[in-house]
């Protein structure tokens, strides 16, 4: 970066709102603000499909990995010129909030991408972040912007050792700190110590029915110490079947799955089934 680029960026960072640790370039600020045009009139009474019209503005925006490890201090970092999954899903959920509320400035944006990123909303060092995506569906659903019905469209629960991270540290450049480390563990023994429920990949043809436009779907594993290994959101296609709408690691773009979601599962190595969260209208 240019020293004037990043004069830039510094200079947006402590400007826009001095209660937040922003990290957002100029093109991406003008990217927020193209959105919000974007998206106006968007909003229907079903929230679900809203967010998938909103997800759908996303289309073939390239799916770039790690945009959030960025410097040495955990910051609320705007990005939406590449997306991984999960920050996908974070940025629609957060557009179709805000749309859903009447607001419309940068700043709702920002405040309300911090409210569904971070534990219980506030941005408080990296170990806040909802790193496990289990966490992320339970604490949102404390939040009340959105509801586990994993286990009312047959899923079943389970326990399993979560320690991904912390058994793998030297993945993750923010745990060399040990005060970043022993806060995740921390919040792994937290979901250690409660089941999961999910949704075996075997049985979701038959319960695809229950399965609604605007879901947000999580794919569960088989892999030692985690939970999820990707997400997106459910939509109904012209074939009457779940599709998954997402972030995707094939085509490295946002997409909607050529084949339902059931089969689209069934290539994923390790893939034990779903979790689902429907966000609340």
């Amino acid at each position: 970066m240019s020293k004037f680029g990043l004069f830039l960026l510094l200079t947006l960072t402590s400007t826009l709102c001095f209660s937040q640790q922003i990290t957002c370039s100029p093109a991406d600020k003008q990217a927020v603000e193209n959105k919000l045009i974007a998206i106006d009139g968007l909003l229907e009474k079903d929230f679900g499909k809203t967010l998938v019209a909103i997800g759908k503005t996303f289309m073939d925006t390239p799916y770039v990995a790690k945009t959030l490890e960025i410097g040495d201090t955990e910051t609320l970092v705007i990005n939406l010129q590449g997306l991984d999954c999960t920050t996908y899903v974070e940025n629609v959920l957060a557009f179709g909030l805000i749309l859903k509320n009447g607001e419309s400035s940068f700043d709702d944006f920002t405040e309300t991408l911090e409210s569904v990123r971070y534990k219980d909303g506030e941005l408080d060092g990296y170990a806040s972040r909802l790193h496990y995506f289990s966490e992320w569906i339970a604490n949102n659903e404390k939040k009340g912007l959105l509801k586990d019905i994993t286990a009312e469209i047959g899923g079943k629960q389970i326990t399993k050792p979560i320690n991904f991270m912390s058994t793998h540290r030297d993945l993750y450049p923010f745990l060399k700190d040990d005060k970043n480390f022993e806060k995740v563990k921390a919040s792994e023994n937290y979901l250690n110590n409660r089941p999961i429920c999910i949704l075996a990949q075997d049985e979701i043809a038959a319960n695809e029915h229950l399965i609604q436009t605007g879901d947000i779907i999580a794919l569960t594993t088989a892999i030692n110490g985690l939970d999820i290994t990707h997400t997106g959101i459910a939509t109904r296609e012209k074939d009457g079947r779940i599709h998954l709408l997402h972030a995707s690691t094939g085509s490295m773009k946002v997409e909607v799955s050529k084949k339902p979601l059931a089969e689209y599962l069934k290539k994923i190595k390790k893939n034990t089934g779903i979790m689902v969260a429907r966000p609340t209208n």
